[in-house]
């Protein structure tokens, strides 16, 4: 967050929050997971910080959100609905401060920030998330509400359009009527800006750090003093968005420096730790080569470029043959989750297989299961409904993210007239000799502001939504169907897996799930496919 020098306003940047594992050699390359990580993050400016579900899933890694990452944030990080058991006194405890009071350098504008995470149920046994409409009824959070301030700031792993912030923005303007409020989301992995009132909006700013969000806010009242040179509606700010490319073409673009003098020293050790980090984990070591492009949501399921069609038509039956079973019939089922990005063509290195699949999920199986219950599990998996929502089981968790805000398939098509009708306003990046710039695909945004949000002009690319899960029928007979299969399914996906076959009329529980290819992963696996039918030859 940066103050404005000769304004009373404020500037704020912004990445995809929370989140910081999963997705990326640098931290799921080392053993144990994010050793060079947690050092790297500890020597970056950050103001405020809040956790995402992935932090949440394997009670090691909260743990080591609890006993480093916070500490290392020294007072930014915020944990208003999420709690952790203290791994020495054995007791419940809140993972980090509930909220942040400061006020700001420059200006002295008193700022009150709150970090939270969506009401999410799949976190390890060591952590409880507690429902936000339950938070925002404590007394401490109630009280906070009621603190004078200049501007409130909610940060939070939580969906934009979310019934968890609309609580939240309620809750305080029943105190605090017209105090701005900005709140920072994350989770749906979309740009996306909106308003809640005249003075309360919300912003964010893409995926996987894609985008770096910024958002100036002017006419602030500080201390309850209007600014003189402010000539909108008395006791209304104003708010601005811009989503910028996260890349050095735009950091030099927007700080008027180059490649010369933008970096600093303190950048410049960062950047030496990571390189050396990537050297020791062999991040850049080649795998193989991929053939094509292969899309998680870029390309229809089923098609020749879904990542989905060549993990169910091709990878799974090569991969899942079990001991001392691979004669008998079964199904194997995965989530379309467990892909994490997309794989372009050419290289495929150790630090690719992280990216696109970086869980740690194994194969698991159920032996002699009645066909005629397990070829109707699929349907009932992508079909969702009340018998998961009874249960707590959201089905949205077992596809991709970016899936929460996708109602229908999203063509690439009408670039024309947007490029005509905002290409004054966003010069592009690039030569100013009045030749045609090549555009890169990429985002092109319309959120409730318009479609003047983009930094850099791209190309539209096309989004479509894809199953909850896919499977593979493997080792079928081929005239005829078997009377019982093996069900075969990822680790992640048992609660589904089971509470659907009960559904079907099959009493199954934990006790029956047993370990299908022993202890590797799905990653390992993926790793050892790509090894095998990949030439290392580009």
């Amino acid at each position: 967050m940066r103050e404005q020098a000769d304004e009373r306003g404020v500037d704020l940047l912004l990445v995809d929050t929370g989140d910081k594992v999963d997705g990326n050699g640098l931290y799921d390359g080392s053993n144990p997971k994010g050793k060079y990580t947690y050092d790297i993050f500890k020597e970056q400016h950050i103001d405020m910080l809040c956790t995402g579900n992935h932090e949440l899933y394997v009670a090691e890694v909260a743990e080591q959100e609890y006993t480093k990452t916070v500490p290392n944030s020294k007072g930014k990080y915020l944990a208003s609905n999420l709690d952790i058991i203290d791994p020495k006194s054995g007791e419940r405890v809140p993972l980090a401060q509930r909220y942040r009071k400061f006020t700001t350098k420059h200006q002295g504008i008193r700022v009150l920030a709150f970090g939270f995470l969506f009401d999410f149920t799949g976190n390890a046994n060591n952590t409880f998330v507690q429902p936000v409409e339950e938070t925002i009824k404590e007394n401490w959070f109630q009280e906070a509400i009621r603190e004078d301030v200049d501007l409130f700031v909610v940060i939070g792993h939580v969906d934009l359009r979310s019934p968890e912030y609309k609580a939240i923005y309620t809750a305080i303007r029943t105190q605090r009527w017209n105090t701005p409020i900005q709140f920072f989301g994350g989770h749906s992995h979309i740009r996306n800006f909106m308003s809640y009132d005249s003075n309360a909006y919300a912003l964010e700013s893409g995926r996987y750090m894609e985008t770096i969000g910024w958002l100036s806010i002017d006419g602030i009242s500080i201390g309850g003093k209007e600014d003189p040179k402010h000539t909108h509606a008395k006791g209304s700010s104003t708010f601005k968005r811009r989503y910028i490319d996260n890349n050095l073409f735009g950091y030099h673009y927007h700080t008027g420096l180059n490649h010369s003098t933008f970096p600093t020293k303190p950048g410049k050790d960062v950047s030496e730790t990571i390189r050396k980090a990537r050297e020791h984990m062999d991040l850049d070591q080649r795998i193989g080569c991929a053939p094509q492009d292969y899309f998680l949501n870029r390309a229809e399921y089923p098609s020749n470029s879904s990542i989905l069609s060549l993990i169910d038509q091709q990878i799974l039956p090569d991969i899942l043959v079990g001991e001392n079973r691979t004669e008998i019939p079964r199904i194997a089922i995965v989530n379309s989750g467990c892909m994490r990005f997309d794989i372009f063509q050419g290289p495929f290195t150790r630090d690719t297989v992280l990216i696109i699949s970086p869980f740690t999920n194994r194969f698991q199986f159920i032996k002699d299961v009645p066909y005629s219950a397990a070829k109707g599990l699929l349907a009932l998996l992508n079909s969702g409904g009340p018998i998961f929502e009874s249960a707590r089981l959201e089905s949205w968790l077992l596809a991709p993210p970016e899936q929460i805000s996708i109602k229908e398939n999203i063509p690439s098509n009408g670039f024309d007239e947007y490029r005509q009708r905002f290409a004054v306003d966003q010069s592009p990046l690039g030569p100013q000799d009045g030749v045609e710039p090549s555009l890169m695909p990429g985002y092109t945004t319309k959120d409730n502001a318009g479609d003047d949000g983009d930094d850099t002009l791209h190309s539209p690319i096309s989004f479509y939504r894809v199953p909850n899960c896919v499977q593979s029928k493997i080792a079928f007979p081929a005239n005829s169907d078997p009377e019982t299969v093996d069900l075969v399914f990822l680790d992640f996906v048992q609660p589904w897996i089971l509470l659907g076959l009960r559904f079907l009329g099959q009493k199954y529980n934990s006790s029956d799930v047993l370990p299908y290819i022993g202890d590797k992963t799905f990653t390992s696996l993926l790793d050892g496919w790509v090894k095998e039918h990949w030439s290392s030859d580009c």
